[in-house]
């Protein structure tokens, strides 16, 4: 582990003209604008911090995937594309989509049919408060977290490649994701994220063309990739990069049939379907569909284009690998000026033409954003609703609490200022935001799946699997850090996350056989076996185009990502 993130700033310095800093501008006039505008759509704290549950299900859906889109996923996954090439597509055709189409099938129903505000609200009238309020604290801690992250390496990037200094970089970025966020609320940022898909687009979609242009096209590519070395010995050799089974260098795991254990269930069930099916983050979108049948369809419709974006994010990193002479040598030695997390600022620096710097420059900002605001958003309704509301400020008008999340929007964003000196730490991202995950939300999941689906499951038995279950993902991180279990690659998050699930589900066993069950008839709802059929799903899709129903829709959406999986085993 490396004490710095990015590379020194004459490394990746560019020099940016006028028209650059007009197209930045630009795009920060549209956002604040969008901000402004949402706020006159405010009169309930529903409108703030759930957009009112009336936005159509494309809108919902292309937010759902952009409030990913940050700066973990854009610098991480290229990081990892350049370290450890065509494995990484696992976090997306293995870690997300099949979770993605799980979560609008099944659990959407539950989440929109209930009505409730937020995730936590759903543990607590399932669980009751004890495991609403360890969900509650621990996903605000994650969300202040992941945030810091965001707001780190945009302020970073500004440094980099304009030369602001970084405490400037730093309150300017802050600064104007607070102000949209506090003005509009969730949809301020909903309508800003999609508007930032967009401009991510439009930055990434022409450096992966101009890169395979560069190295002759695919198969100019898979001749020019490396060895990749770190401490004198191969830990992704080129066969490894150009293939994505069994996936040895990305799990860490030696034996390629634990490999592929390690990355379907580590990640593609337990790391997977506890982001996606339990983080409020994404949730959220969803939930703020006008419609049973849009809440569903989105996360479906993220699909789409969540399976796509690999191929504008990872193979730009794998092309940063194989032309740009800092990252070769890195590949080569295992050391250098820069770190992997440099591999798509590298391709801004070195492959983009002139001209088309201010819209990568604007790309980058938009990702960054649009992660920080979607953890600042989910951050604040968590905080009013299930903290402040539910504990300590009882009762009181809806106006309050919308000041109270605004108040929340500020004081997360200032943590985050804090908590971005913890992303510093680690020169591949990916393994922090993996580490988070083991941590809050593979517990969680085994949580919601037993209870969903299990009546006999008891109140007790769901604050108690939370906290064993993350107790057991901190005791494998631990061990990892005090060299008692060696990992490399993913496979200390993989490991924890598993740990953490296999805990949780024997706790809440254990402990349910032994404490008394809620009423049956307080399950309705909440659990699968006692909730009406018509509740589960909408009356109108009957009369609708399969391209408009959760079911079929999610049924092609499988059907091409493992077509994708084959295509680039």
């Amino acid at each position: 582990m490396t004490t710095t993130t990015l590379a020194a700033d004459n490394v990746l310095r560019l020099n940016a003209g006028a028209l650059d800093y007009v197209l930045i501008a630009i795009y920060f006039v549209f956002v604040l604008g969008i901000g402004y505008i949402a706020r006159t759509q405010i009169s309930s704290s529903l409108d703030f911090f759930l957009s009112g549950r009336r936005l159509p299900a494309w809108v919902t859906g292309i937010a759902f995937v952009s409030a990913n889109l940050g700066a973990v996923e854009i610098m991480g996954m290229a990081a990892n594309g350049a370290q450890i090439g065509l494995a990484t597509m696992h976090y997306y055709w293995i870690g997300a989509v099949p979770a993605m189409l799980f979560l609008g099938v099944v659990m959407m129903p539950f989440y929109y049919g209930s009505k409730v505000r937020s995730v936590p609200e759903f543990m607590r009238r399932r669980f009751g408060t004890g495991a609403h309020l360890v969900n509650a604290i621990s996903f605000a801690v994650a969300q202040v977290l992941i945030a810091g992250v965001n707001l780190f390496l945009l302020s970073t990037v500004i440094n980099v490649l304009l030369g602001w200094e970084k405490w400037v970089s730093l309150i300017v970025a802050a600064a104007i994701v607070l102000t949209y966020t506090a003005l509009g609320g969730l949809s301020a940022a909903i309508y800003n994220e999609v508007l930032q898909f967009f401009v991510i687009l439009a930055a990434l979609v022409p450096l992966t063309v101009f890169g395979l242009i560069k190295v002759g096209g695919w198969s100019g590519l898979k001749e020019k990739v490396v060895d990749t070395k770190s401490d004198g010995s191969v830990t992704a050799t080129i066969h490894d990069q150009l293939s994505s089974w069994p996936g040895t260098a990305l799990s860490g795991f030696n034996s390629p049939f634990w490999s592929v254990v390690g990355i379907v269930f580590g990640l593609g069930f337990v790391l997977s379907f506890g982001y996606w099916t339990t983080n409020f983050v994404e949730v959220q979108r969803a939930m703020a569909s006008d419609s049973m049948s849009s809440a569903r369809r989105a996360p479906i419709i993220g699909a789409f284009p969540k399976m796509l974006i690999p191929f504008v994010v990872v193979v730009p990193g794998m092309i940063a690998a194989a032309c740009i002479g800092d990252m070769i040598n890195l590949k080569q030695s295992g050391s250098g000026d820069i770190t992997y997390n440099d591999a798509m600022l590298l391709m801004v620096r070195d492959i983009l033409p002139n001209g088309l710097l201010g819209v990568a420059i604007a790309g980058l900002i938009a990702s960054f954003m649009a992660g920080m605001a979607a953890n600042i958003s989910a951050f604040n309704t968590v905080f009013s609703y299930d903290i402040w509301q539910q504990y300590i400020v009882k009762n009181r008008s809806d106006n309050y609490y919308i000041q109270v999340g605004r108040v929340a929007t500020v004081g997360a964003t200032v943590l985050a200022i804090f908590t971005a000196l913890i992303a510093s730490g680690y020169s591949n991202l990916m393994d922090y935001l993996q580490t988070l995950f083991g941590f809050f939300n593979a517990p969680l999941f085994a949580t919601f799946i037993l209870g969903m689906f299990w009546k006999r499951m008891t109140a007790t038995a769901g604050w108690v699997g939370l906290v064993l279950g993350t107790l057991s993902a901190v005791t494998v991180f631990v061990l990892s850090e005090t060299d008692v279990i060696n990992l490399p690659g993913q496979g200390m998050p993989f490991l924890a996350a598993t740990a953490a699930f296999i805990v949780d589900i024997v706790a809440s066993i254990l402990v349910s056989l032994v404490t008394r069950p809620k009423p049956v008839a307080e399950l309705q709802g909440f659990v699968y076996s006692e909730t009406k059929v018509n509740i589960l799903g909408d009356p109108d899709d009957a009369n609708k185009p399969w391209i408009q129903r959760a079911v079929p829709l999610a049924g092609v959406m499988l059907v091409l990502v493992v077509v994708l999986n084959i295509v680039f085993h």
